[in-house]
């Protein structure tokens, strides 16, 4: 297979920056090297010592203020008090394993199933979005009876043995399954179609023909709604049914992974796929649900479900401990009673409208599209082309740090910055964003 891009490594910090760093940081590298191994990866040239976080604001070991635009898995703010108080209180009572009865995890899971389509009507917990995925690809292998899975070119769904081979944004030293075929992203930027839904339906059935070529028997296309990882692809709305009712025809399920894209975070909809009208056969969520705590699940319909369930026990020791759902009933309470959906949708659309005019003053912002608190911001060396500008990109992620603006960048090309701050930014925190792009872009004579 081609040589695939990654989003692991293009705004992380690596060994010749090094000699760049004072003493402190330069210490805490080196240890962290030493003791953690080389796999993991840090953000920026010179990585940021975060002691402190409180709703969408983070402080370094300076005590320096930053505002946060790209942690989602603090979904509703860094350090949340009601969180913080739920999860003190049950550790004070009860932290065990779902083989006993525990009232906490039926009451959790009648207010989540309440926000999803009718016809999702079972729960399962895990701990990790890998393992709420990983069990999802087992489940449409049981209900389908093939293996073969479709995913958007620069997918990411999690770090099992599974998922991480249909999660290509790990990049080229990550090998995918031979069972995994990928589909070009729905970039209503780049593809020129009259009909984007109809397009991206005949993306995936031309991948299912490739799979029955090579005698594979399709089981499933799992993807994030929003395409994040493949540049924040949100719209138009409504351009998923075509692709899905493509999948139902060819005997496959459709796996929404709503890690990022759920709980309100793109304000149109509680959850990211009913922007599209879809109804999924499984839902998978992660650590935003909890707000950090590890806490996970698979949301199904029951008939799909039970080809597996019926047949193979299923066991996971924390997964929907009483802390953990403890911490996600509060983050379902606080997103209801602060009306988190609402606040997304309407500073949201304030943010991606203030975005917007910043393409009046820089020529390089080739496209700013979004939802809710969900927005991709596209840059480019010229708007003509659309060529992709990776490097200034992460010239820009730097001078933003330096700004004390933390984000990052994804798509196939590494020139979109992922604006995705936790639900508690508020809009006067609007101009703390604005003009900190519109400054490091002046500073960088873009």
């Amino acid at each position: 297979m081609a040589t695939r891009s990654t989003i692991m490594d293009t705004n992380s910090f690596r060994a010749e920056h090094a000699d760049g760093l004072d003493a402190a940081t330069r210490k805490l590298t080196d240890k962290r090297s030493k003791v953690l191994g080389e796999s993991y990866r840090l953000f920026y040239r010179k990585p940021v010592h975060l002691v402190r976080g409180e709703g969408q604001y983070l402080w370094d070991a300076a005590g320096d203020k930053y505002l946060d635009v790209y942690n989602n898995v603090a979904s509703i703010g860094h350090c949340h008090p009601a969180v913080i108080e739920a999860v003190n209180q049950q550790m004070k009572m009860l932290n065990t394993h779902t083989r006993y009865l525990h009232e906490r995890i039926l009451d959790y899971t009648e207010e989540l199933l309440a926000t999803t389509p009718d016809a999702i009507d079972r729960a399962m917990y895990m701990c990790t979005g890998s393992e709420a995925n990983d069990l999802a690809i087992r489940v449409a292998r049981a209900f389908s009876g093939g293996t073969g899975i479709i995913v958007s070119q620069e997918a990411y769904h999690g770090t099992s043995d599974l998922t991480s081979g249909v999660s290509p944004a790990l990049g080229s030293g990550q090998p995918l399954a031979a069972t995994t075929r990928l589909v070009s992203p729905p970039d209503a930027y780049r593809v020129n179609a009259p009909d984007l839904g109809e397009w991206f339906a005949n993306e995936i059935q031309q991948q299912i023909d490739d799979m029955k070529a090579h005698g594979i028997k399709f089981a499933g296309f799992l993807a994030d709604s929003i395409f994040s990882s493949d540049g924040v692809l949100p719209n138009p709305r409504g351009f998923l049914q075509k692709a899905v009712d493509v999948v139902h025809a060819n005997g496959g399920i459709f796996i929404a992974d709503e890690v990022q894209p759920g709980f309100g975070r793109t304000g149109d909809a509680f959850w990211g796929f009913a922007r599209h009208g879809v109804v999924p056969d499984v839902i998978t969520t992660g650590k935003p649900m909890g707000n950090g705590i590890p806490v996970s699940g698979l949301l199904a319909k029951s008939d799909v479900l039970a080809a597996f369930s019926d047949e193979i026990p299923y066991f996971n020791t924390f997964g929907g401990n009483p802390v953990a759902m403890a911490a996600a009933q509060a983050v379902l309470t606080v997103i209801k009673e602060e009306g988190l959906q609402e606040h997304s949708r309407v500073v949201g659309a304030r943010l991606l409208s203030e975005l917007q005019k910043l393409m009046d003053r820089h020529e390089s912002i080739g496209d700013v599209r979004g939802a809710g608190l969900f927005i991709g911001f596209e840059l480019v060396q010229d708007r003509a082309s659309k060529t992709p500008d990776k490097a200034l990109a992460l010239d820009l992620i730097e001078k933003l740090r330096e700004h004390r603006v933390l984000t990052s960048v994804a798509g196939p090309y590494g020139n979109v910055l992922k604006l995705r701050p936790p639900l508690a930014f508020q809009e006067a925190d609007i101009d703390w964003l604005v003009g900190a792009l519109d400054k490091s872009l002046n500073e960088l004579g873009r």
